[in-house]
């Protein structure tokens, strides 16, 4: 059934404004997938804060032209039946979640991606980016780094002053 002209305007505008304040776009060719597999996706992508947008690739193609940063990307990676995985928070999200779904349905296939500089990504930068830690982890990371010589000063004057509490300890018995 032909979608409406204004039902179309709608879902470029949608796209549009997904586009303009996503960090990263994955896009992945979902043929052969069923609807609830579709729904557990979309779920699993929900609960981290991706949204999962199947769309034809033509008014993605008008979507990305009305976009300054984005209209010079190449799009003729855009065929077949693509669904997108948009983060406007996580540039990491929308690869993790569907490289992690793909591992358990085969039919998902990662195509490639779009940054939010206009940059095109292969599918192996996809995957590739999938293998990184999300952006909390990293920043777990990181504080620990940070304070692991402070715990290592901390330590060493505990276990000294654990010591001399010891041999004080020792000497009045």
């Amino acid at each position: 059934m032909a979608i409406s002209r204004d039902k179309k305007q709608s879902l470029v505008s949608e796209m549009t404004d997904l586009l303009s304040s996503a960090k990263m776009t994955v896009f992945a060719q979902y043929d052969g997938l069923s609807v609830s597999d579709l729904q557990k996706l979309r779920r699993a992508a929900r609960e981290q804060g991706v949204s999962i947008k199947v769309i034809k690739n033509r008014l993605v193609k008008v979507a990305l032209l009305q976009n300054d940063t984005l209209k010079n990307v190449d799009t003729s990676v855009l065929v077949g039946q693509l669904l997108y995985a948009v983060s406007q928070k996580d540039e990491v999200a929308p690869a993790q979640v569907l490289a992690n779904f793909a591992k358990t349905n085969g039919e998902l296939k990662l195509t490639g991606a779009i940054s939010n500089e206009g940059n095109l990504l292969s599918a192996e930068d996809v995957k590739a980016l999938a293998t990184l830690p999300s952006k909390n982890e990293l920043i777990a990371q990181v504080i620990a780094t940070l304070s692991s010589p402070l715990n290592d000063v901390v330590s060493g004057l505990s276990g000294n002053l654990h010591g001399l509490l010891d041999g004080i300890e020792a000497k009045a018995a």
